[in-house]
Order: C-alpha cells, then structure tokens, then sequence
C-alpha cells in the first residue's frame, strides 16, 4: 500500500511536510501536532497550561500532550505496571513509535498485550512494524513463550489476534484447539476459531458447528461463502466497497443510524451505474438480534449495488466507544468474506476516526485493496477548548479526553494507511482539515485533499403524490392529546420541524427547552422525528426522559410538540414537501439545533424541499448555508444562543423566508447531487488504479 505521506520528514512512511509548519496555533493540540510534525523531523513541546493558549490548557491534557508530542525519545516503560499514569505513558511511547517508526521489540511491545483497550490498540498497530523490524522468528518465538506462560486472560485472545494480524504460527493445530477448549472466555474461544481458519491444517481441529452456542458462533465455525459482487466475466471497471460500521443501512434516524445510512444507500446505488465503477458493497455490521432476524450475510440491494453485513458479537451493531471489542473479528470477517469473492477487491473507501475503520483498513491491506479514507476535523475541532471546560477532578471528563485524543491517534493512522484522503469541506474548503492533519497539505500539487460535495439523490414523487402529501399532514394533525401528533385546529400554525437520530450530539431537547423559554409554543408548534419505534438505544431513552421532563412544566404546550419516530427518508421528504406548501401564514421552518454536524444531508434535504432552513453555524452546514442568503446560522453552542436563533426565525419577514426557500432550493439543485457526488469520488477512485 502506497499509503499518504502523513509523516515527519525522517519517518519512514512518507516525507509529509506540513501546513504552516513552524507557525504558532493559539489551539493547544494544533501547536503540539504541528510541533510534532515538523517537517525537519524535529519535535517540540506540547504546550503547558502556561503557554499562549487563547484558552487555559488544563493541567492534565497538557500532561497527556507532552507525553504523546513532546521533545525527544520517550522509551517505553516496561510491562505490568500498575496505575492510571503507567498506562498514559505506555499509550503515549506506543503512538510515538507508530508514527516515527523505530518499534521496540517483540518482548518489550508485547508486555502491555494485557493493557487497556487504548494500549491495545497503539500496540496493534505498532506489532507489524516491530514484525518486519525483528523478524518473524523472533515475534512467532516472543508469541509463543508468552501463550505459553499465560493464564487463562481474555488477554490471551489478544495474542492470537495478533498472530492472525501477521500470519504468524506460534502455536500448531493441535496447541491451538486445545488452548480454546481449556479457555472459560468467549472471546478467547473465538480468537482460537480464527487462528485455526487460517492455520494450515487447523480447520480439521475446529468444533463442530452443531456445538456452537448462538448463530454467531455457528457462522465463525463454518464461514459461508459469500455470493456477492459481480461475476469474474463481468462488466470492466472497479469493485468498490464502502463501509458503514455504525447502525443500520435501511432504519436512518434510529439508534446511530443517521443521515449517513441514506448517504451511502443512495450513493452505492448511483455509484454502481457511473462509468469505470463495475459493482460496488456496501458493508455494515450485524450483531444477535440482526442475526436472529435473517441469517444471510449477502443481499443485492440494486443492480450492480450488493450490502454484506459483518457478523458482530453483541446483539446489535456496537457503539463507537465499543468498537474496539471487535477489531480482531471485523478485520478477519472482512478480509474472508470480501476475499472469497469472484474478483478482487479493487477500493475500500472507510469512514469515521474508530476502531472499526482501522479493521476494515487492515482488511484492505491483506486483500491488496487501495484504501480510501474521508477524514474530518473532528474531533481534533475545540478538544482543548471542550475539556478546559470541564472538571478536572471528573473521572467521566477524564475518560472522554482519553478517548477524543484515541480518536486522534486513529485518525492519524487511517491517513498515514490510506492511499488517498478525501474531506468533508468546511466553511474554507479542506483548510481546517489541513490545520488538524498537517501532512495533507502536500495533496494534489500543494492544494490539499479533495473534497467531493455530499449530496442527495432526486426526489422521486410517486403517481398519487399529492393524495400522499394530504394523508401525511392528516396523520400529523389528526390528536393533540397524542405525543406524536399535533391538535388539528393547530393546521394553520407556524410549525418548525427538526429531523434526525435522538442524541446528545442533536440536542432535540435543548431545542425543546429554547422552544418553551422565548414561548414559542405560544405562536408555533413544534415537530422532532427520529428515534427508534419500540425500545430505544440508552441515549435515545434520555432525549426522551428529558424532553417529557422539559414539558411536564408547560402542559400547555404538550398538545404543540410531536415528537415521531424514525421514518423513511421518502416519507420524511414527502412530509418536508406537504409542509412547505402551506399557505404562507402558516409557515414551516426546518431547524438543525446539533452541537456539530459535519455536513447535515437531513438540513439539505429540507432545504432541496423548499423549507427555509435555520441551522448551526459550527461545522460544514456553513459550507453551503449562507445567513440570511440562503437560511440563518444561529449559535446552538448554548440554550441563549438558541433562543435567540429561534427569535430570529419568528421575527423572519414572509419576503425573506420565500427568498430563503427558493436560493436554498437553487443551491441544491446545482452543487449537491448524489449524481455529482458519485462521479468525483469514482474519480477519485480510478486514479488509483495501479496502487
């Protein structure tokens, strides 16, 4: 793999230089990374809570800053150790090496095998270059006295897990299957299974399928072969995959299935139809419930456009913060499902900074596919800024800066790994993006990386379109008294409508709060869709505790808010279209009140509608929404800067809403096509061709 060269000059991986390499950054995290990667190779301090900061750097992430970015070689501390700053110190030297080489040996890496799950990370992607660097007799030899040694961990599957990473035999078929049968983990169970899949020999030691305890273990035991991706004979062009490791394809607006499930649903359609592109896969993840559900792995969702749903074991699609649970497994399940197809692999085209990313781009790399990765300034955007913020005496603070500077790290390997980068362009194009990843600078002769347009596929309105419009407004007023509809004598209110998955990040229920304190409820109703039909995710649960906490101090404005489940994106459109043909008087607005939204498809959409549109003036909506040009940017940083984007959109003149709707209208139409989209990324893709 050719790989992006996001690196300092004396790494091995590449010669990147950066962006505004000496430049002083006000951002503590900036100027640490930009110190860092210098593009003399040299690195400077991290910044202290004393620096010229424009916000306080508090005393710990400064510490954390220094051990990852700081001057000079930072050794490895030896294995072990006990306590919260040895293991800083452990993940600090282990991302260091990864990104400057120069990998320690087999015995001292693989002492922190049984560390947390940040360690373990830094440590995988560390353990093939201490492998190239020490030899595989060396790295089979440290793998096998440490399995050896072992008692019966979950960390012992961690060893396995590595072996398989590097196609190292530490233990025979025999040694292997006995250690499984001995183990009381799961997970160190599963670990052996994938061991012996790939052992010369082994799969005659594994279990026998009718022994298997679920229908996960009964697809590890004997993997399918997938009946995916076009013929060998077929049409000319690539084979595209693209990932979506979070929620589910077909249910956006339910547990962490947002816009990007439409995204991806419509732009593998279109993709598959563009000229170069021979048959693209959407992957997912699918855990017990999914499973229960219908046991293929494969279904062709479109001509040309195949879904393969990796099998995880949880009972739903994890969490990002869980995703490191199935790293080993997703890597695996990926390189045999998509290497078992009838012609290689050609592109993996990856998304998010996580754990699940980084197994599909192992997966990548064992099939010798290029790897794509779309990387945004998130959440490199304000850490330092969000955690001067926070009490530092905070255990639940001190986790979430942990794991915002893991996402870092992983963000940073996905692009030194990827053959290509794309952006999510912001406000400036790509520069934010070059300003958190200095070594993107030197893409595309010095511009930077490309950043193909995000966009929505035509709305298709169906032969008894307007009978369906005039239903859908019917069921939207039809009981005031019920929580997902609105009073029928309400039909000529302003209404505003909120769309998207309920989660602190959207911030449904701060948008309820600044609803009801400028009385709101007074002059307009108030619709939210999104959230799961039955039993909700945690974080869904809380959005709705809240919002029935919020109203129980106005009964009076019960009847005026509707929160809907999750609905189809055709049908969310098609409500989008009845409401923005009401009569002037009763105007609809659509407002995105989310902390950040790195593009916000759910605000394009509304806006390809004809609703005037209010939406965050952080993040990349300011890509495309120009105030008071196109909609409003309003502050959703805080409940005042709410109420006074919600005063803003009240007081808006009917002249200026109409002028609104149609330039947003206008602005859809000429630059945000799934169509558009579609063709640049194959672009993008072709180009390479021969990596």
């Amino acid at each position: 793999m050719a790989g992006t060269a996001f690196a300092p000059a004396s790494a091995p991986r590449g010669p990147g230089r950066p962006a505004h390499a000496g430049q002083e950054d006000h951002d503590a995290l900036v100027a640490a990374r930009v110190a860092f990667f210098d593009g003399s190779g040299r690195t400077g301090h991290a910044p202290s809570s004393g620096g010229r900061s424009a916000v306080p750097v508090p005393d710990e992430l400064a510490r954390l800053l220094d051990a990852e970015y700081g001057r000079g070689p930072r050794a490895l501390p030896p294995g072990n150790g006990h306590g919260a700053a040895r293991d800083d110190t452990a993940v600090a030297a282990l991302r260091r090496a990864a990104r400057l080489g120069g990998p320690p040996t087999p015995e001292r890496l693989l002492a922190h095998h049984d560390g947390g799950p940040r360690l373990v990370a830094a440590l995988t992607e560390v353990w093939p270059d201490t492998v190239r660097r020490h030899g595989r007799q060396h790295a089979e030899k440290a793998l096998r006295s440490l399995l050896a040694d072992s008692a019966d961990t979950p960390a012992v599957g961690c060893l396995l897990d590595l072996a398989v990473a590097t196609g190292l035999r530490p233990l025979t078929p025999a040694e292997g299957a006995a250690l499984g049968q001995r183990s009381a983990h799961r997970t160190v169970r599963h670990s052996t299974w994938r061991y012996l899949h790939q052992t010369p020999g082994g799969s005659a030691h594994l279990p026998d399928p009718d022994r298997a305890a679920d229908a996960y273990e009964r697809l590890l035991l004997t993997p399918p072969a997938p009946v995916l991706g076009p013929d060998k004979d077929g049409p000319s062009g690539l084979l595209v995959a693209q990932t979506m490791l979070l929620g589910r394809l077909d249910s956006p607006g339910q547990g962490m299935s947002g816009g990007l499930a439409v995204l991806l649903g419509d732009l593998g359609d279109r993709l598959a139809e563009t000229d170069g592109i021979a048959g693209v896969i959407t992957i997912v993840t699918a855990g017990h419930d999914d499973l229960a559900e219908t046991s293929g792995l494969v279904r062709q969702r479109g001509p040309g456009h195949w879904v393969l749903r990796l099998p995880v074991d949880a009972p739903t699609s994890p969490v990002q913060p869980d995703m490191h649970r199935h790293r080993a497994a997703l890597s695996w399940w990926a390189t045999r499902l998509l290497g078992g197809m009838a012609r290689p692999l050609d592109v993996l085209h990856v998304r998010y900074a996580d754990d699940g990313s980084l197994a599909l781009a192992e997966a990548a790399r064992r099939l010798g596919a290029a790897l794509v990765f779309t990387a945004t300034p998130d959440p490199h955007r304000d850490l330092a800024a969000r955690h001067a913020a926070r009490d530092p005496a905070d255990p639940v603070a001190g986790e979430e800066l942990r794991q915002d500077l893991h996402r870092v790290f992983v963000a940073d390997r996905l692009v030194a790994r990827a053959d290509t980068v794309v952006g999510i362009p912001g406000r400036g194009g790509t520069e934010e993006l070059v300003r958190h990843f200095p070594g993107l600078a030197r893409l595309n002769a010095g511009a930077g990386p490309s950043a193909p347009p995000e966009g929505i596929a035509a709305y298709r309105p169906d032969p008894d379109e307007a009978d369906r419009r005039r239903q859908a407004l019917a069921m939207l007023y039809r009981d005031g008294a019920r929580p997902d509809s609105l009073a029928p004598r309400d039909r000529g209110v302003p209404l505003l409508l909120c769309v998207g998955r309920l989660h602190p990040v959207k911030q449904q229920d701060l948008l309820v709060r600044a609803w009801l304190a400028t009385g709101g409820y007074r002059t307009s109703t108030l619709v939210l869709v999104g959230g799961s039909p039955g039993a909700g995710t945690a974080e869904e649960d809380d959005i709705r505790h809240r919002i029935d906490t919020l109203l129980a101090a106005y009964p009076q404005a019960s009847s005026r808010l509707a929160l809907l489940p999750a609905l189809p994106n055709t049908e969310v459109r098609r409500l989008q279209r009845a409401l923005a043909r009401r009569t002037p008087d009763a105007c609809s607005w659509y407002v995105c009140p989310s902390a950040k939204e790195e593009f916000g498809l759910a605000v394009l959409e509304a806006m390809d509608a004809g609703l005037p549109v209010a939406g965050p003036r952080r993040g990349g909506v300011t890509h495309y929404l120009r105030d008071r040009v196109n909609g409003l940017l309003i502050d959703t940083s805080d409940q005042a800067g709410l109420m006074r984007g919600l005063r803003r959109v009240a007081t808006t003149t009917v002249v200026d809403r109409r002028r609104y709707a149609e330039a947003g209208r206008k602005t859809v139409a000429e630059r945000f096509s799934v169509a558009r989209m579609a063709d640049q990324l194959a672009d993008e893709y072709i180009a390479l061709r021969g990596h």
